[in-house]
C-alpha cells in the first residue's frame, strides 16, 4: 500500500469511528429518560459498552494516523489545536464515566428488582453529564478543522 492510500485509510477509519461514537452518544441522550425499565437499561448498557470500545479504537487509530499519515507527528505535536482536540476528547471520556457507572448500578439493581426504574433525579443527573459530553464533543471537529488548516502551529 502506498503512502497516500495508507493516509486515506487511516483518515476514513478515524472519521467512521468518530461518527460511530457520536451515534452512541446520541443514542444514550435519546434513551436515558425517566421511566426506563429493565429492558431499556439492558439495551442502553449494551450500547454504552461500545462507547468504550470505540473510544479506545479512536485513540489507537488517531495516534497511528498522527504518526504515520500525511503530516506526521512533528506537525501534530506542535499544534495547539491538536492538543485542544485531545483535551476535549479526554474531557468527554472523563464525563462519560458517571453515566457508565450509573448504568452499571441501575442494571444490577434491575436484575434483582424487575420493577426498578432510576429516579427522575438520577436520570436528570446522568443527562446533565451526557449533554456536557455533547458540548465538548462538538468542539472536537472545530479544533480538527482549525488544525487541518494550519491554525495553532507553534513556530
Amino acid at each position: 500500500m502506498d503512502f497516500a492510500t495508507t493516509d486515506l485509510a487511516f483518515a476514513i477509519f478515524h472519521h467512521l469511528l468518530i461518527f460511530a461514537l457520536a451515534g452512541v452518544l446520541a443514542f444514550e441522550v435519546g434513551t436515558i429518560k425517566p421511566g426506563m425499565g429493565a429492558a431499556d437499561l439492558r439495551r442502553t448498557g449494551g450500547v454504552d459498552a461500545w462507547y468504550g470500545i470505540l473510544a479506545g479504537l479512536i485513540i489507537v487509530v488517531g495516534f497511528a494516523r498522527a504518526n504515520y499519515a500525511a503530516k506526521g507527528w512533528a506537525y501534530y505535536s506542535h499544534n495547539h489545536f491538536f492538543w485542544a482536540k485531545i483535551a476535549a476528547f479526554a474531557l468527554v471520556g472523563i464525563l462519560s464515566i458517571w453515566p457508565t457507572i450509573a448504568l452499571i448500578r441501575w442494571r444490577r439493581t434491575a436484575k434483582t428488582d424487575a420493577a426498578f426504574a432510576p429516579s427522575d433525579t438520577q436520570v436528570r443527573t446522568v443527562r446533565r453529564f451526557l449533554w456536557a459530553e455533547v458540548f465538548f464533543f462538538a468542539l472536537i471537529p472545530i479544533f480538527a478543522a482549525a488544525m487541518a488548516r494550519g491554525f495553532g502551529e507553534v513556530p
